[in-house]
């Protein structure tokens, strides 16, 4: 009876890693797809927004770093930013890029929702600050926020974060923005 208990105990904390593992290979994707869809909101944003945008790549690009050292820290091997990422809409102006970057926000926000779910300790926690900072974002792009950032995905009934893309979608040309 020991060793069936001990066996389930280590069969849960597999699964358990597994699904944390998952979790944050996923918000490594959706950290990608932000950094290059930051490019395009730098590439197009005005003049008065710049220095805000810049400090969006930066936090993205700082977040993906620490999601690899994660990644590897469970075993894994970290996912590698595809070549380019279809946007969700053109953005061929300076209120697309703002629509877009709150749109980034958003769907970071999701994918770190997802990782609060399935993330213990610290990992938990900095899961919980990195969707308060992306829902934060969010709003400074947008003007106005949502009662549940990281699930209104969710909520409008377009499925689970997790299986959509986290950000731009990957494997299209970049020059469609």
């Amino acid at each position: 009876m020991l060793t069936s208990r001990a066996a389930r105990t280590d069969a849960a904390e597999g699964d358990a890693r597994g699904a944390e593992l998952r979790a944050l290979q996923a918000a490594l994707a959706a950290e990608h797809a932000a950094v290059y869809g930051y490019g395009v909101v730098g590439g197009r944003i005005g003049d008065d927004r710049r220095k805000e945008a810049r400090e969006g790549y930066d936090a993205h690009r700082a977040r993906r770093d620490e999601l690899r050292r994660g990644v590897r820290d469970l075993g894994g091997t970290p996912r590698a930013a595809a070549a380019a990422y279809a946007l969700p809409f053109p953005v061929p102006d300076a209120a697309a890029a703002v629509r877009l970057a709150a749109e980034l926000e958003d769907r970071v926000a999701a994918v770190y929702a997802d990782l609060v779910r399935d993330g213990a300790g610290a990992r938990r926690r900095d899961a919980a600050g990195a969707l308060r900072e992306a829902a934060v974002r969010a709003v400074r792009w947008r003007g106005s926020g949502v009662a549940f950032p990281g699930l209104a995905e969710r909520a409008g009934g377009t499925g689970s974060p997790s299986s959509t893309p986290s950000g731009p979608a990957p494997g299209a040309a970049a020059d469609r923005h």
